[in-house]
C-alpha cells in the first residue's frame, strides 16, 4: 500500500499532467489553438507566445513532455523519464513562482509529486552523485 501511495499514484498523475501538456501542445502546432489553456497573466502569455514563436523550442518541449510522460505512466523507465521531464518542472516552478503567480498551486503540486519520485528512484540516481 505504501508504494501505491508514494510512488504509483505520484508516478501516475505526474506522467498524465505532461501527457496532457504534450497533447496540448501539439494540437496548438496543428490548429493554432490550445485544448485546454489555464489562466495566464499577460507576461505569461508572452512566455508562451515568445516560446511558439521560436520555431523549434515548442516542439521539443512537447515531446520532452510526450517522451517522460508515456515513460511514467508506462512505467518503463520511470526514472529516465522522470530525469527528463525535471528541467521542464524546474522551468514550470520558476515560471509560476516569477511571470504568473495565480499558477502557484500547479507548481506546489509538480514539486510534491517530483519529490515523492525523486525519493523513490534515489538508488537509479545514486551513480550520478558520486
Amino acid at each position: 500500500m505504501k508504494t501505491v501511495l508514494l510512488v504509483t499514484i505520484p508516478r501516475v498523475l505526474l506522467g498524465l499532467l505532461f501527457l496532457v501538456s504534450a497533447v496540448d501542445g501539439f494540437w496548438w502546432l496543428a490548429t493554432g489553438s490550445h485544448l485546454i489553456h489555464p489562466p495566464t497573466s499577460e507576461r505569461g502569455v508572452a512566455f508562451e507566445v515568445a516560446l511558439q514563436n521560436s520555431g523549434f523550442l515548442w516542439p521539443l518541449l512537447k515531446t520532452v513532455n510526450l517522451l517522460g510522460g508515456v515513460s511514467l505512466l508506462t512505467n518503463i523507465a520511470p526514472a529516465l523519464g522522470l530525469a527528463l521531464i525535471a528541467p521542464v518542472m524546474a522551468v514550470i516552478v520558476l515560471f509560476h513562482l516569477v511571470i504568473n503567480p495565480q499558477g502557484i498551486p500547479v507548481a506546489v503540486i509538480l514539486v510534491v509529486l517530483g519529490s515523492l519520485l525523486v525519493w523513490a528512484y534515489r538508488d537509479r540516481y545514486a551513480a550520478l552523485l558520486k
